[in-house]
């Protein structure tokens, strides 16, 4: 497709057709480029000027959508030599800087609305705009997690075929577990079968056979040259092809021991490390490499391989294991092939002391198992412990809902004008007119919430988050704010981020908050828990703000919870504020005592209803406090979040990909595409 014959600069100003008449294709250009420059200051912030200068900013041309240096380096390097070419990490954009003015004037007039066909073999059409210089967010320097190292050539190219031809693929196809879990990779175990339905294994039954004897002469060397300290006893094999990744994780602290390794054959790969506190830490791990992670690294960090078919990699040959940098100026992509990994592990017989017992199973005491038993469970325990719940409290909940978050404002304000948005779980609605030029829809469960949207002239319906009548793609954003967290059981929190992901459009983003385990992060404790701090003088009062139902569950003795446990009663007992021994379901679920830390991930949340909206005491992150009149005492059940699970609940769906993962006062939050 030929370039547009745009005279210069003069393109990008209103004037230009007094110039010459623009034909049909021309005028098509014109407006996507200028489509193009405003989409990159609302989204990016980035602004263009209508002068000619040294540096332009090429939209589409961005390792984010598929295009590496080795592409477009060539293209540019045509209407003149290239001072720098600077590529930031995931954005669908890039940076060049020419010599001249003149040599930029050229790339402007030539390479405006050019096609090239990116490394997935799609075309795309490049739209280029003068700036002043180039900027984008730095990373800042990093460094390796505490624990981690990665060994080059810890094996020959011999050895690594052996290796790889030891494993029989054919065996064991008819393996439940096997087929259950592995629906993106191969995976074989050996000493020990990894079950993932636990994440754990069973120390009383190893497998017959032990580890392939190929890999005793290696582990062996690995011993003796000190890269391990002891001999594993249990071996993963997993196969990856490219474009599936393995969601974030931390290797169960009781299942092994603190050394855990992991071979490379095949491919390289970037595997992410992330600390709790949201730092990313991208790591190389070339071919025949050794990954091995002790310490802080294994147990605190989590790591995963992100579902895509290139990676973002160090452009320079001489760069080849370790972290990514932020040297945008080296950044290209690698296209992934077959990777099989060889992850080696010995299994603890002893219960683990490490020193993180905050995410450490074997410190943590026990929460309740197998619960809810079944799907019809847990759609029950939903509706008499959030559904009905909601009913019964809606006016005075809606009455201490009326500041929107900010970072969720943020994202809608970035949307582009006219953008079709859907708020699922909408509350009163307090979004929906955040951004008065989006075109905002709402649903909620409860009536009465969905009520007080329309008569706050909010267009909104009732529905159930996993069923919205929605035509599927028709949204060019979703909103889930303080929603998934209530759904019993991880099958049905990831339909519910399918069920937003059916509704968008590709291309379309959702923005998701759910409420976080850790409301004490990075040092600093949630709004929720700075709710609590009271003078010794008002410590009376704020203890006189515990319901008799609540003084009585905290006296019964309480095997494996850290929070108050209570046979889930009926639905009449919410009136009395009750626990008797009615139930929903045999499981019990722990009461958990309002503005202090989570002991539990699944729990009952007291809320006291008022009946003067201006006496309120409120249960959730970003909610003031204020004093107590007897109230009836209503539970909402909750599955609060662990770091690092609503991004890997995110990355089970084939057709997401996870933009941004963040902390925000007490809850964890995904910004995703579809894909």
């Amino acid at each position: 497709m030929a370039a547009p014959r745009w005279g210069g600069v003069i393109a990008m100003d209103s004037n230009h057709q007094n110039n010459y008449k623009l034909n049909k294709t021309e005028k098509k250009f014109l407006r996507k480029q200028i489509k193009a420059r405003h989409t990159l200051l609302r989204h990016e912030g980035i602004e263009t000027v209508s002068y000619a200068t040294q540096v332009l900013v090429v939209a589409n041309g961005g390792l984010g959508n598929g295009v590496s240096r080795n592409q477009l380096l060539p293209v540019l390097e045509k209407c003149g030599p290239v001072d720098a070419l600077l590529m930031p990490p995931n954005k669908p954009y890039s940076f060049v800087r020419y010599k001249t003015t003149e040599e930029s004037e050229r790339a402007y007039i030539t390479l405006n609305g050019k096609e090239i066909v990116d490394d997935l073999g799609q075309k795309i059409i490049l739209y280029l705009n003068f700036v002043e210089k180039a900027q984008w967010k730095e990373l800042g320097l990093q460094a390796l997690p505490p624990g981690l190292m990665v060994v080059e050539e810890i094996i020959s190219s011999e050895d690594e075929k052996m290796l790889l031809e030891s494993v029989n693929w054919t065996e064991d196809t008819e393996n439940q577990n096997f087929q259950k879990s592995l629906k993106h990779r191969r995976v074989k175990h050996f000493g020990y079968e990894f079950h993932y339905e636990n994440n754990n294994v069973d120390k009383n039954k190893p497998l017959p056979g032990g580890l392939p004897d190929i890999c005793d002469s290696i582990l062996e060397k690995w011993l003796k040259e000190g890269f391990i300290k002891h001999k594993p006893d249990q071996l993963t094999v997993n196969q990856y092809e490219p474009g599936h990744g393995i969601p974030a994780h931390i290797d169960t602290h009781s299942a092994f021991e603190d050394e855990i390794v992991s071979l490379s054959l095949g491919s390289e790969i970037v595997m992410d490390f992330k600390h709790p506190d949201g730092v990313t830490v991208p790591v190389m791990l070339p071919r025949r490499s050794l990954l091995v992670m002790t310490g802080e690294s294994r147990y605190l960090w989590t790591h995963g391989i992100t579902p895509r078919k290139f990676d973002t990699v160090q452009a320079s040959k001489s760069h080849k294991s370790g972290i990514i940098t932020s040297d945008v100026g080296d950044l290209t992509l690698s296209k992934r092939g077959i990777r099989t990994s060889f992850t080696f592990r010995k299994v603890r017989q002893t219960p683990c002391n490490c020193s993180y017992p905050l995410v450490c199973d074997s410190q943590m005491k026990e929460t309740p198992s197998s619960f809810p038993e079944s799907d019809k469970e847990a759609s029950q325990l939903e509706r008499e412990y959030v559904h009905q719940v909601y009913e019964e409290i809606a006016g005075h909940f809606s009455s201490t809902r009326h500041t929107p978050w900010p970072r969720v404002v943020e994202f809608l304000k970035a949307l582009p004008s006219g953008s079709l948005v859907a708020d699922i779980g909408c509350g009163n609605g307090k979004y929906l007119g955040v951004n008065k030029e989006l075109y905002m829809i709402g649903c909620d469960r409860s009536q009465n919430l969905v009520d007080i949207c329309r008569e706050r002239q909010f267009e909104a319906f009732v529905c159930d988050a996993l069923a919205v009548p929605i035509h599927s793609g028709s949204c060019d954003a979703c909103i889930s704010i303080a929603v998934i967290h209530h759904f019993a059981t991880a099958a049905r929190r990831v339909a519910a981020i399918q069920e937003l992901v059916r509704l968008l459009r590709p291309g379309g983003k959702a923005l998701i908050y759910v409420w976080a385990m850790e409301q004490e992060y990075n040092n600093k404790k949630s709004k929720y828990l700075r709710e609590n701090r009271v003078s010794q003088g008002k410590k009376e009062e704020i203890n006189s703000d515990t319901s008799v139902q609540e003084l009585l569950v905290e006296q019964m003795p309480v095997v494996g919870n850290q929070d108050s446990a209570c046979s889930v009663p009926s639905t009449n007992d919410f009136q009395k504020g009750g626990c008797d021994s009615r139930k929903v379901t045999d499981s019990k679920l722990p009461v958990h005592t309002n503005r202090t830390s989570f002991h539990s991930q699944d729990l009952l949340v007291p809320w006291h209803l008022k009946g003067n909206p201006g006496k309120i005491q409120l249960v959730e992150p970003f909610g003031p406090v204020g004093s107590h009149d007897p109230s009836p005492v209503f539970h909402r059940y909750y599955h609060v979040f662990c770091a690092g699970e609503l991004e890997a609940a995110c990355q089970t769906l084939s057709n997401v990909s996870v933009l941004q993962s963040y902390y925000d006062q007490g809850n964890w939050c995904v910004i995703l595409q579809k894909v």
